[in-house]
């Protein structure tokens, strides 16, 4: 078994330093308290519990995954001044409907290292668009590339170019891009 010297905090602040930073990249996104975030493709929860340290108690996270344990453990290791913020949803990103959501019920919608795994992004577009306020903010983070076994591999990286001309296409806005972190690029969108 191994073990680390380093206090939680401090080893997701030495990983922040060669990977991503999720408070950081979600600063980016303009939240403020008393929003509603749906963290699509939540995975360990990274995103969602930055978000939820920014809209706080008046402020709603939902959490989903198509996989339930990672949800289970997401809820698990949720510090509890966020539990009451963050709700975890075991849904289907890529299907319409499949969140479970209500229509125009987010002011914002977080897609973080989860494009390059997508395989109806038409689905997830239109998940996307229907959950979304008119004008709310869509943030996509993913891997610039593939880094010998860290990331996706190869074949799957979805590009930063690829990423804008698709939610382009899918009638979003693009704000600006920000780079997020040494292997990753980032978008924010707006709704149309």
């Amino acid at each position: 078994m191994v073990t680390f010297r380093h206090e939680p905090f401090d080893l997701l602040r030495i990983m922040n330093a060669h990977f991503s930073s999720p408070h950081e990249n979600t600063l980016q996104l303009g939240l403020h308290e008393g929003m509603k975030v749906g963290d699509f493709g939540a995975g360990s929860g990274h995103y969602a519990r930055a978000a939820a340290a920014i809209v706080g108690h008046s402020g709603r996270v939902y959490a989903i995954d198509v996989q339930e344990d990672i949800l289970k453990h997401l809820k698990l290791n949720t510090h509890e001044k966020h539990r009451g913020t963050i709700n975890t949803i075991w849904g289907d990103i890529e299907k319409l409907g499949g969140t479970h959501l209500r229509e125009a019920s987010l002011d914002a919608v977080i897609l973080a290292n989860t494009l390059f795994q997508i395989q109806h992004r038409d689905g997830l577009l239109g998940e996307m668009k229907r959950v979304l306020k008119s004008g709310g903010k869509l943030m996509v983070i993913d891997w610039a590339g593939s880094y010998g076994g860290m990331g996706p591999t190869p074949e799957k990286v979805v590009s930063e170019h690829e990423v804008e001309a698709f939610f382009i296409n899918g009638g979003f806005h693009k704000v600006k891009s920000l780079r997020a972190g040494p292997h990753h690029y980032g978008i924010i969108f707006t709704a149309p």
